[in-house]
Formats: structure tokens, C-alpha cells, sequence
């Protein structure tokens, strides 16, 4: 596997990044839509695979960055302004959104008292101390934006699929 890429492709491993943080960020969404009621097992069991799936996406997203700084992104294709504008845009949310959502659930966890803990590590994360008054605060700008989220990450899906299928270009291909 190459590190290097075509003049018009990401690198190998901008696509790792991208397409594991993709599982990654969608392990965490399914995690905690079947992670069933509280005081179970299977919540338990969920509720890990949650946070086991944050922070990689956290860890991942800062090697992404640095690779990103290293490795700039291959040249845009021509495309109208309002289009580079939107996807510009896009991108920075998604950037701030895999940094911002994983630091917003570690925070809430640790108002509410707790460490983050890594189920088969001896890793318990903690950036705060309890504080009940920001808690609920934490909570629901963590539950906001990531129900804000489902809706750009499909919109993003749906410029990729729009762009290989409508403008036929290479934009979705350049990430494959």
C-alpha cells in the first residue's frame, strides 16, 4: 500500500481515516439507538461500544487532522462557487463534528460523575469533575448535534452520490 496518491486522489491514508471514522461514527449511532432500557446488560454492553466507538472517532479525527496538515487534499474539481462554497462548509462541520461530539459525551459523562471508562482496559477517562448544574447542559447539546449530524452526514452522502451520478465527476472516486 502506497502512502502516495494520484495527482487527483487522497492518499491511502486519508481514505483510512475517512472510511473507519465513517464505521466508526456509525457503530456509535447504533449503539445508542439499541442499547435498551437502563439497568440492563444489554445497555451496559451498548453503552461501551458507545464510548469505545467516541473515542477512536476522537483519537482518529486528531491523526486525521495531522495527516490533513501534513498532506494537503488533492486540487478541487471545477465546480460552480455556491457548490465548493457548500462543500467547504460541510466538511468543516464534519471536522468540528468529530471532535466536538466524542469531547461533548466525555464531558457528560464526568458531570455527571463518572470517567469514561474503555471496557477491557484499565483506562478510565476524565476531564472534569462532577458538576450537576452543566450535566443536563452537556447532555443536550451532546444529543442535539448528533441528531443535527444524521441529517450532514447524509447530505454529504448524498453530494457524493449526486456527484458521481448527476455531475459525473470524479468527486466520490477521489475518496475510493
Amino acid at each position: 500500500m502506497s502512502l502516495q496518491r494520484g495527482p487527483d486522489r487522497y492518499s491511502q491514508p486519508a481514505i483510512f481515516f475517512h472510511w473507519a471514522i465513517f464505521l466508526l461514527v456509525a457503530l456509535a449511532y447504533l449503539a445508542i439507538e439499541v442499547r435498551g432500557p437502563k439497568g440492563t446488560e444489554s445497555r451496559a454492553v451498548w453503552t461501551s461500544v458507545h464510548f469505545w466507538a467516541g473515542t477512536l472517532v476522537l483519537t482518529l479525527a486528531v491523526a486525521r487532522l495531522g495527516w490533513r496538515l501534513w498532506t494537503p487534499a488533492p486540487p478541487e474539481i471545477d465546480a460552480n462557487r455556491l457548490l465548493a462554497f457548500l462543500a467547504r462548509l460541510a466538511h468543516l462541520a464534519l471536522y468540528l463534528f468529530i471532535f466536538a461530539q466524542p469531547l461533548l459525551g466525555i464531558l457528560m459523562v464526568n458531570t455527571g460523575g463518572h470517567p469514561v471508562t474503555l471496557a477491557g482496559l484499565n483506562l478510565n477517562l476524565t476531564l472534569v469533575g462532577a458538576d450537576p448544574a452543566a450535566r443536563p447542559l452537556l447532555k443536550t447539546a451532546h444529543v442535539w448535534i448528533g441528531n443535527a449530524f444524521y441529517w450532514v452526514i447524509g447530505l454529504h452522502a448524498l453530494a457524493a452520490i449526486g456527484h458521481h451520478v448527476l455531475l459525473k465527476d470524479r468527486t466520490l472516486r477521489r475518496m475510493i
